[in-house]
């Protein structure tokens, strides 16, 4: 089964302020991962649970793609892309 993008406005705002190469690394390869095995990444818990996570890293920042899976029309909605920076502890 083929799925097809959409997103929510607050995805592609978010994709304007992190860093150009994660954002065309997210556009060019993460999104590409998320199409092919929709299912394959953990679901949120409690209300949330159709929404469903993708997380990855590129250099020292951590990402998250949180998005639902609309079976029955083949659509994956991309609601929200979230960055966290890692800190080396001494």
């Amino acid at each position: 089964m083929a799925f097809a993008d959409a997103f929510h406005p607050k995805f592609k705002s978010d994709l304007k302020k992190i860093d150009k190469s994660a954002s065309k690394d997210i556009k060019e390869k993460h999104l590409d991962i998320i199409l092919n095995n929709p299912m394959g990444n953990e679901p949120l818990k409690g209300k949330l649970a159709h929404i469903r996570s993708y997380h990855f890293q590129k250099n020292s920042t951590h990402y998250r793609i949180a998005y639902e899976v609309l079976e029955d029309k083949e659509i994956v909605f991309h609601y929200m892309l979230r960055q966290e920076k890692t800190f080396i502890k001494n």
